[in-house]
């Protein structure tokens, strides 16, 4: 389980880098996919439903750290057209949605810092780390994304 859920974190990871020279749409949506599949397996450790284990809480922050400082590169003049669900608020704010990208980036270092080498101690260390990054995800998806 371990080994899989990194594997999985650095596998979405390298797609999204061999994406992105061509199609930033592609990657920014590849990137919300690993975003995704990291809050998908940190809400089943919250929620009870996979054993509380450290090191996979730790894959989890640190594929939402990873995807906090690429993510924001993906949003090029011109990349509002198309198959997106990036909202036009995005260039139109884009001082508003650095603002939300650079919190995001902030809350996912700290999390990686709390995380430690081994991963969160215990449950309410990983619940106390995670929080705030869904709470930026959260908002940003209120704000600069298309319902």
């Amino acid at each position: 389980m371990k080994r899989s859920a990194i594997a999985f974190s650095v596998l979405m990871l390298s797609v999204a880098a061999a994406a992105a020279a061509d199609d930033p749409i592609a990657t920014r949506k590849t990137l919300m996919d690993a975003n995704g599949a990291a809050a998908a397996v940190s809400a089943a450790l919250l929620k009870g439903d996979m054993d509380y284990n450290p090191t996979v809480a730790k894959a989890a922050i640190m594929t939402l750290r990873a995807v906090s400082h690429s993510y924001g590169a993906f949003f090029p003049a011109g990349s509002d057209k198309g198959n997106t669900k990036a909202s036009p608020k995005i260039w139109e704010d884009a001082a508003g949605f650095q603002k939300e990208l650079a919190e995001f980036q902030e809350h996912a270092d700290a999390a990686a810092q709390a995380a430690g080498k081994n991963g969160p101690a215990d449950l309410a260390a990983f619940k106390a780390a995670v929080t705030p990054i869904f709470d930026d995800c959260k908002d940003c998806h209120q704000n600069y994304r298309l319902k």
